[in-house]
């Protein structure tokens, strides 16, 4: 019985999926597949090839680091194990074509995906969490936004899920409590956005003029400088970061943001979810702005 390992500097599931493609060719082979994964120095690839040598074998390695490669071509030539080189043609041809020189970083197939897949359950999370919706799953957020109405809280958010983190936002109101899930979220990830009266007062005046609505207890001075005195006074009594958003881009809000968030715990760095993966093809390590 032959015996194929597949040899990875990343987990090997890729490359044990082509082997068994090409396997199926051959009905009624006897064979086994040994898959060896996180394969990254010398020593680690003589453990390998050593136990190669001990039976009929084949080495089929994927290896990105041409030290590496050429580590294993030596060793197994020295043990008398056939092995073949799956990666480095494809590298070779491509830097040929592209006149670059590859980055022979393992794994970055895997957490580009990740990435993106993290990126579209952040999306969702944030459409699930805006304007105050569903505060009572607000712990799952990494981020909330908070602020009176037509302060770029949206836009902001929307910015933020579109590089990985799971933002929500709440608008605050004089006249309505905030809730609870709001007030003991930890205060150091909850950010207050700000407009100059003035500036505020032409937001909702387009916004009043857009959707017909009434000005009066809305788009008035008066109105402007209660809420944004009321939301001020929040962040002091609870400890919010607060940032001005007048003048500026959604993304130099967003980049504010992320200049001022504590690091996240090991914990809250959650994984890409099967669910989000079985969406990926509908929409789109999180990304700084």
């Amino acid at each position: 019985m032959l015996t194929i390992f597949v040899v990875s500097d990343a987990t090997g599931k890729t490359a044990e999926r082509v082997v068994r493609s090409a396997l199926v060719q051959f009905e009624g082979a006897e064979t086994t597949i040994v898959r060896r994964g996180g394969i990254r120095s010398p020593d680690q690839i003589a453990e390998v090839v050593t136990e190669a040598a001990a039976r009929p074998s084949l080495i089929l390695h994927t290896l990105v680091a041409d030290d590496l490669r050429r580590c294993i071509l030596g060793l197994s030539r020295q043990h008398g194990v056939d092995s073949m080189d799956l990666m480095g043609p494809i590298l070779d041809r491509l830097a040929t074509n592209l006149h670059r020189t590859p980055r022979e970083m393992p794994g970055l197939f895997k957490q580009r995906g990740e990435a993106r897949l993290r990126e579209v359950e952040a999306v969702e999370f944030a459409f699930r969490h805006d304007d105050g919706q569903r505060v009572e799953d607000l712990a799952r957020a990494e981020v909330v936004l908070v602020g009176a109405s037509r302060t770029m809280k949206t836009p902001t958010m929307l910015y933020l899920a579109y590089r990985g983190w799971f933002a929500a936002n709440i608008p605050l109101l004089p006249d309505i409590p905030i809730p609870e899930p709001l007030r003991v979220f930890p205060s150091a990830r909850v950010f207050c956005l700000l407009q100059t009266p003035n500036r505020l007062l032409e937001l909702r005046h387009a916004r009043a003029s857009y959707l017909e609505l009434p000005e009066e207890g809305y788009a008035t001075l008066a109105s402007v400088r209660r809420d944004l005195s009321y939301t001020q006074h929040l962040a002091r009594e609870l400890g919010w970061h607060t940032v001005d958003a007048t003048g500026k881009s959604v993304e130099e809000v967003a980049q504010e943001i992320v200049t001022l968030l504590p690091p996240l715990p090991v914990a809250n760095l959650r994984p890409a979810t099967s669910k989000a993966a079985g969406r990926a093809g509908v929409r789109r390590s999180r990304r700084s702005p």
